[in-house]
């Protein structure tokens, strides 16, 4: 018997029993759409996050100060020392030592209190420069930001993230309002474009105010000299690493440290966050996936099953074709192109349940899923190769049968 006349008599009896072939593809379909789902919402938290740091500017550097030591040899976490300053970030601005950075924003900031009229709020209030719009990759939808003018005049001037806008003014614009922050008056000039986010460090709720104004009225006990971290923005993603290279090592000699592993500040950028959320997601899609495949290996079982009980019930065929001719291979070619084209019905079905799934999870529910191609021909692929897999041991036990033994017991 050829191959093509073997595969012809596989499919004539799959098709012959729909019922079961249906039944028996179940298990696969269940297993490859569980698969596509977990991989699809894996990705969707991908894009999420990826989106969220993205949003606050992919070419971001920014520098923190190093810890204190404090009495009995306890340390504190980065950022609890005092060793940025604004003239670091003034050196920072000089395109002859430092070319690849375009923008530099020293920032302080903290959690205060806010009234306008009878509403009042609390949010992050940020003090820096004009170059914190280039620096966060923000921009302004209405009004204006503040000028260098207005930070050497300790102006009273304050800029609104839109979901602050909206908790002090409501549908009112903000602009020429007054906002007292921790008690002391800011005219509101501009408000920033809409980011998107939630909760902790939300970036459309804050207030950003100059520099100047903040050290010397916002933050208790601050310097006017110390900044709690510097902002730089390299003009692309390519330039980054040039751009940090320049900020380290100016920062270091301007520090007078010699060896960068003494070094006061420690540097990060939004490459390094994206990288990292890459690597959580990444593994988080992969463990998702691992345990919905194991529905697939429980497909595959069901399958044998099947496998094993159509080849008692085909004893009699086995024999009689084997009597006129056929071949042990024929056999066992044609168990496992059954088993095969089980495994392959249920990981197409599977790959559409998934598609549709995967389409109603992102419309009907806040999460957001993402259909992979890849995840939906590997899972076919898979599920054929357990079928296959599975229908071996079937398909040798039907192809060992002899000839007198299966006619016999028929």
């Amino acid at each position: 018997m050829s191959f093509f006349q073997t595969v012809a008599t596989g499919f004539r009896s799959v098709s012959g029993q729909r019922l079961r072939s249906l039944l028996t593809a179940l298990g696969i379909l269940i297993g490859v759409a569980a698969v596509i789902l977990t991989v699809g919402i894996g990705l969707g938290a991908r894009q999420y996050v990826t989106g969220r740091i993205t949003a606050l500017g992919t070419n971001l550097i920014t520098v923190v100060p190093g810890s204190t030591t404090g009495a009995g040899g306890v340390r504190a976490g980065l950022g609890a020392a005092s060793t940025l300053t604004v003239s670091d970030a003034l050196a920072l601005e000089d395109h002859s030592v430092a070319p690849d950075v375009i923008a530099v924003a020293p920032v302080v900031q903290r959690i205060a209190p806010m009234v306008a009229g009878a509403q009042n709020w609390t949010a992050a209030v940020s003090g820096s420069t004009p170059g914190w719009l280039v620096a966060n990759n923000r921009t302004v939808t209405s009004g204006n930001f503040f000028t260098d003018a207005d930070v050497s005049a300790h102006a009273h001037v304050a800029v609104l993230g839109a979901t602050t806008a909206q908790k002090l003014f409501g549908s009112q614009s903000p602009i020429g309002q007054v906002v007292a922050v921790q008690h002391v008056p800011f005219q509101v000039i501009g408000t920033l474009s809409v980011v998107g986010g939630q909760g902790f460090n939300n970036p459309d709720d804050q207030v950003v105010v100059p520099l100047t104004t903040a050290q010397s009225e916002l933050i208790a006990g601050g310097s006017l000299t110390t900044v709690q971290r510097i902002l730089a923005s390299a003009p692309t993603r390519e330039a980054i690493g040039a751009a940090y290279e320049e900020v380290d090592n100016l920062l270091l000699q301007t520090h007078h440290i010699g060896s960068p592993s003494a070094a006061d500040f420690q540097i990060s950028t939004q490459e390094t966050i994206l990288s990292t959320a890459d690597a959580l997601t990444g593994a988080l899609t992969l463990l998702l996936a691992g345990v919905a495949g194991i529905s697939l290996l429980v497909g595959g079982i069901g399958v044998m099953n099947i496998m094993l009980v159509s080849v008692t019930e085909r004893i009699s065929e086995i024999g009689l074709r084997k009597a006129v001719g056929a071949r042990r291979g024929d056999i066992l070619r044609q168990f496992l192109i059954e088993a095969a084209t089980l495994s392959a019905f249920g990981g197409l079905l599977g790959v559409l349940v998934g598609l549709v799934c995967t389409i109603l999870l992102s419309n009907l529910t806040p999460m957001t899923a993402l259909f992979s191609p890849a995840a939906a021909v590997g899972g076919v692929v898979i599920a054929a190769a357990i079928g296959v897999g599975f229908g071996v041991f079937p398909a040798m036990r039907a192809a060992r049968l002899a000839p007198i033994e299966a006619l016999r017991a028929a």
